[in-house]
């Protein structure tokens, strides 16, 4: 194998692997009825066991009724948290309403 197939195929493994690890969907109501979208970073220490600051996600709603909840960790999170060899591991929380 090439030494440029083994960087594409090395970058398409770590692309795969490295992608969104945690994603939690929740649904208020009929779910979100717009594109409005709202984010905020939640800080976990000690491997994500210990809550430092999480969202308040009816707070980033701001009164609607209808939204959905998505929870992930995404590709930054986790590139912060393997910097920090998982003594900080932030997650991120997205209010779509």
């Amino acid at each position: 194998m090439t030494k440029s197939k083994k960087i594409i195929v090395t970058a398409f493994a770590a692309s795969m692997f490295l992608s969104s690890c945690y994603s939690y969907t929740s649904v208020v109501g009929k779910g979100a009825q717009g594109n409005t979208k709202v984010t905020q970073w939640n800080h976990y220490v000690v491997y994500g066991l210990a809550p430092v600051g999480v969202s308040d996600s009816k707070a980033m709603a701001d009164g609607a009724e209808n939204y959905t909840i998505l929870t992930e960790q995404t590709f930054l999170n986790g590139l912060v948290s393997a910097l920090t060899f998982g003594l900080y591991s932030p997650t991120t929380t997205t209010v779509t309403k």
